[in-house]
């Protein structure tokens, strides 16, 4: 049985099995750090920033709140007022991770800037914390597709968001992972912990697929929320994170780029 076939008869499954495919491809890009120089070039940051941010951007259109906007519409709301389950989830998912963000110490570390409340932890313990921060709504948004294959949505829709997330987190674990080592962290630790800050994808991965398995009149509302939750990441930190420096128009680039290629794997697959 296939991947995205599991996913109709075990979705909290298949989202495990899909979220721990995509953790892999973040410690796949930490194990960077044992084949590199020991700092990471700005320009390389802002490319590998922009393209995660444009992967992010395009797979919360066109695979969670596309999906979300035509169940609303085909649901109790009606077409008239089918928007209002998804622009609630939206507008719940980026309050969530504001509420995250302002509870949990952590750092903009190409920016150098420290955010949410004061703390004497290490650099290295607040860049990890920023990329955990990072990582939750993408494996939540995995997990709801997951579960929306349960419901009845395209199979393919939740295989291609799977491949575009995992895609891009193989800069994101080198993005962590060759920082901790700049600051000073050995190689083989600066790969434990950027591979690490993943761990908490297969976790949401499970709590939404779950969400939606058992609850599925709610799944325009979890589409809705994943999407709010990754815009918000992508507009607090990974985009201002690509812009840093001299090579802004870079990570310009790469997020055109990046938003190309999953608008293309959504198309193709779904």
């Amino acid at each position: 049985m296939t991947l995205t076939g599991m996913a109709v008869e075990h979705p909290v499954l298949a989202a495990l099995l899909a979220t721990t495919f995509t953790w892999a491809m973040t410690a796949a890009g930490a194990s960077s750090v044992f084949f590199t120089r020991r700092t990471m070039a700005e320009a390389g940051a802002n490319v590998l920033l922009g393209f995660a941010a444009g992967v992010m951007l395009a797979a919360s259109f066109w695979s969670l709140l596309s999906p979300a906007l035509e169940l609303g519409a085909n649901g109790d709301w009606g077409e008239t007022f089918g928007f209002i389950p998804a622009v609630a989830g939206f507008l719940l998912g980026a309050a969530f991770l504001r509420y995250a963000h302002a509870l949990v110490p952590h750092l903009h570390y190409f920016a150098n800037v420290s955010d949410g409340p004061p703390s004497k932890l290490k650099r290295t313990t607040l860049l990890v914390f920023a990329m955990t921060l990072h990582n939750i709504p993408e494996g939540l948004a995995v997990g709801v597709a997951f579960g929306a294959v349960a419901a009845g949505a395209p199979e393919a829709g939740a295989a291609a968001l799977a491949l575009g997330i995992a895609i891009q987190n193989i800069p994101e674990g080198a993005v962590i992972s060759l920082p901790l080592h700049a600051e000073g962290m050995s190689r083989r630790r600066a790969f434990l912990w950027g591979q690490g800050s993943a761990l908490v994808e297969p976790l949401a991965g499970v709590v939404g697929a779950a969400a939606v398995a058992f609850m599925t009149p709610i799944l325009p509302y979890t589409l809705g929320f994943a999407a709010g939750a990754m815009i918000y990441v992508v507009v607090e930190e990974v985009i201002p994170e690509s812009q840093t420096g001299k090579h802004g128009d870079l990570g310009t680039l790469a997020l055109v780029a990046g938003f190309a290629v999953m608008m293309v794997l959504d198309v193709a697959f779904g």
